[in-house]
């Protein structure tokens, strides 16, 4: 499968529609994925959302078109995509920093996002350790928490759902772990869209994989059965630990024969001591085989 080759016939596919009406079902079709992995993939690969990039994309033709020809600004506000006048200058205004009435002088500077184009980056090669595992349906059990997106260092907000797990809270949990990961694990679901522009907020569990019923004094996520991605990081934590998240975007998915499935992503650690610089964590992914390419 190449991924890269795939992702960039569905970008052809928005370019081509950038003024007309513009299904992502169909570009994730083109990219031979699923609408969930194209969405999050383009996310992973571009550094921008999806919606984010079509909305660049379409303002900049819209610069284009102001100062190139003499076509009214609602005429060019539909063409790409906006059905009010305020929605549009307000769009607009955001991206360039002017309204569309001021972007007409001659001499205004404006702002152009240039099309995309995803190309092959050679790296280090360094390998990554992992798994494939198959589980039936289960539950997530324990304290859950709407928490900012954070990229680097320990979020201040789980840290705190963690410090508020008393010994008679961590005991409960655990005789209720019957299931692989084992023990306490953490699970993000719910990204807000703007993930990987480091923006919005994720749904955070911290408590158990079980099949057992849950304590109504605890929350409880379902997790369809599926296949999981089972990676492996070990060093510093969490330095390690979100370096290997970010390869498991940027470097596995577009080089194997999986895609991403909507469900959380799980996190296990051995052990309490973060501060061993042998720190071993797993990160669970839950996939699916990717279409084949024709």
């Amino acid at each position: 499968m190449n991924l890269l080759e795939n992702m960039n016939a569905a970008l052809t596919y928005i370019e081509d529609h950038l003024e007309s009406e513009l299904d992502v079902k169909e570009a994730a079709r083109r990219a031979l994925c699923s609408e969930y992995h194209f969405t999050r993939m383009f996310s992973f690969l571009a550094g921008i959302p999806l919606s984010e990039y079509i909305r660049r994309r379409r303002l900049t033709l819209a610069a284009f078109k102001l100062q190139g020809s003499q076509q009214r600004i609602i005429d060019i506000a539909l063409e790409v995509g906006y059905s009010s006048p305020d929605a549009f200058t307000k769009a607009f205004q955001q991206v360039h920093g002017v309204t569309p009435s001021v972007a007409r002088s001659a001499g205004t500077p404006l702002k152009a996002f240039p099309r995309m184009t995803f190309q092959l980056t050679v790296r280090g090669g360094s390998e990554m350790n992992y798994r494939m595992e198959e589980k039936e349906a289960f539950s997530i059990i324990g304290l859950m928490k709407r928490v900012p997106i954070q990229f680097s260092g320990v979020n201040p907000e789980i840290a705190a759902m963690w410090q508020s797990l008393n010994m008679e809270m961590i005991t409960e949990l655990k005789q209720l772990s019957n299931i692989v990961p084992a023990g306490m694990i953490s699970a993000s679901v719910n990204f807000s869209e703007g993930r990987m522009e480091e923006r919005g907020e994720l749904d955070h569990y911290i408590g158990v994989a079980t099949t057992l019923e849950c304590p109504p004094s605890y929350a409880k996520l379902e997790v369809h059965a599926c296949t999981w991605a089972v990676f492996e990081a070990v060093g510093p934590f969490p330095d390690t630990l979100q370096n290997i998240w970010g390869r498991i975007y940027s470097e596995w998915f577009p080089s194997s024969s999986y895609e991403q499935v909507e469900g959380p992503e799980i996190l296990w650690n051995e052990s309490k001591d973060t501060t061993s610089p042998t720190y071993r964590s797993e990160i669970w992914i839950p996939v699916q085989e990717a279409k084949p390419s024709s």
